[in-house]
């Protein structure tokens, strides 16, 4: 099949070629604007887009021969799904890459924020090696929130576990195994917000999502509080996190992932305020993943030509 590959790291090229050596394959490195997108997809039979590749309808009209869809990442919401579904057109995703990767990530921002420690090391890097100023907290004892219980929320909350924190957790889905499995509380997101002492999402971008964090929950949250997101940027709104830390109410946030990422510029309102750590959404990117990935959506595209598709989104 005529695969064109959008988003490829330069490292990972060369694992595209040979991996799908059966394919006519084409790998574009850039992240493209939406009419370059029409060109470079307009004889694809199956795009495998990223997270910054936009394929709308436009896109998708572009393409005749267009017969599948498998993004490289667990979310899609930069694809338009219910059009390529009017088209007939099947839309795969690779559900399980990150389920520890993103969920050791988050952990990382949180242990950044709580312990202090990009500070600390820019004092280091200045020639004083000094404590003062840098006392942290434990992670023993203290309420994590975990908004989303899919297979990296569940992780995240294993991970957890092993701080011997308290866990608490958000979903419109109730896993009853794994809760009864791993010894968490299923809590309405109200309380959530009012007992964590630190929260980490790990939820799609969806309508019910987007802004799930905004003023009137931040209203709610515990002062003090950690906001950690290595999911998707638009679930907090950045004015919201402005809003919580000039209240006083928040404690740090770690992002992996911002509003408008592509265009964050140093004047971006998070970056004047302490106890923020902001990661360029690197939270997936680990070689191990990355082999994950490719290999799912091989399984992808090889299910597609058997009559057998695997890994569908809704």
């Amino acid at each position: 099949m005529r695969i064109v590959f959008l988003e490829v790291e330069p490292v990972d090229e060369q694992s595209v070629y040979e991996m799908f050596s059966g394919h006519d394959v084409t790998v574009y490195h850039e992240i493209f604007d939406i009419p370059k997108l029409r060109e470079v997809c307009a004889d694809a039979e199956v795009i495998s887009p990223f997270i910054y590749s936009k394929i709308d309808r436009s896109v998708i009209d572009a393409a005749p021969d267009l017969k599948l869809i498998t993004t490289r990442s667990t979310g899609f919401d930069h694809v338009d799904t219910k059009y390529a579904a009017e088209k007939g057109i099947p839309v795969c995703n690779v559900p399980q890459y990150g389920m520890n990767t993103v969920a050791e990530h988050a952990f990382a921002l949180i242990l950044d924020i709580i312990r202090k420690l990009s500070p600390s090391w820019d004092t280091v890097k200045a020639g004083k090696f000094s404590y003062e100023g840098f006392r942290g907290r434990d992670m023993k004892g203290k309420t994590i929130g975990v908004i989303g219980t899919g297979r990296i929320g569940l992780h995240a909350v294993r991970i957890a576990n092993g701080f011997e924190m308290d866990v608490i957790a958000y979903d419109v889905y109730h896993n009853e195994p794994a809760r009864a499995e791993l010894g968490f509380e299923y809590v309405e997101l109200d309380e959530l917000m009012e007992r964590s002492d630190i929260i980490t999402i790990h939820l799609p971008l969806l309508e019910s999502t987007f802004h799930l964090i905004n003023r009137e929950r931040i209203d709610q949250a515990k002062k003090g509080v950690i906001i950690v997101n290595t999911a998707r940027g638009p679930i907090v709104d950045t004015d919201a996190i402005v809003y919580g830390f000039e209240k006083g109410i928040l404690g740090g946030a770690g992002l992996d992932v911002v509003e408008d990422e592509l265009s964050l510029t140093t004047d971006h309102p998070l970056l004047g305020f302490e106890n923020v750590v902001i990661s360029p959404h690197t939270a997936f990117y680990t070689d191990e993943a990355m082999l994950r990935i490719l290999g799912t959506t091989l399984d992808n595209v090889n299910g597609f030509i058997d009559g057998t598709p695997v890994n569908l989104v809704e």
